[in-house]
C-alpha cells in the first residue's frame, strides 16, 4: 500500500499550509489516516488522526492544526495555521485499518514524508 504525501515547503511563522495524502482508494473507506511528524534530532510523533466519527488532534497543535478527508479523492489534509518554528518536521502520512490512534507502531502503511520547514 503506497500513500502520497504533499505540501510541505518552506514558510515564515505565522504562515498556513496544507499538506495532502493521498489512499488508494480499494482501502480508503475501511481505514484510519493520521498524520505523524518527525523533527530533526527527534522521534516520530502524532499529530492528527481521523477515522470513522472519530478525530484525534495532539495537544501541542490544537486549535492550530485541522485534520480532513475529501472522500471522493481518497485524500485526507491537514491544515496548518499559526506555524512556528517548533513546527519544523517531517510530515508523514499513516494509516491502518480500525480507529483513529495515536501510536505509530500501530500504522502499519506510510507515507514518504513531506518537509515543512518555519523560519522565525
Amino acid at each position: 500500500v503506497q500513500l502520497q504525501a504533499s505540501g510541505g515547503g518552506l514558510v515564515q511563522a505565522g504562515d498556513s499550509l496544507r499538506l495532502s495524502c493521498v489512499l488508494p482508494r480499494r482501502i480508503y473507506s475501511s481505514t484510519a489516516m493520521g498524520w505523524f511528524r518527525q523533527a530533526p534530532g527527534k522521534g516520530r510523533e502524532f499529530v492528527a488522526a481521523m477515522g470513522g466519527n472519530r478525530i484525534n488532534i495532539a495537544d501541542s497543535v490544537k486549535g492550530r492544526f485541522a485534520i480532513s478527508r475529501d472522500n471522493a479523492k481518497n485524500t485526507i489534509y491537514l491544515q496548518m495555521n499559526s506555524l512556528k518554528p517548533e513546527d519544523t518536521a517531517i510530515y508523514y502520512c499513516a494509516a491502518r485499518i480500525g480507529s483513529p490512534v495515536t501510536s505509530t507502531s500501530d500504522y502499519p502503511y506510510w507515507g514518504q514524508g513531506t518537509l515543512v520547514t518555519v523560519s522565525s
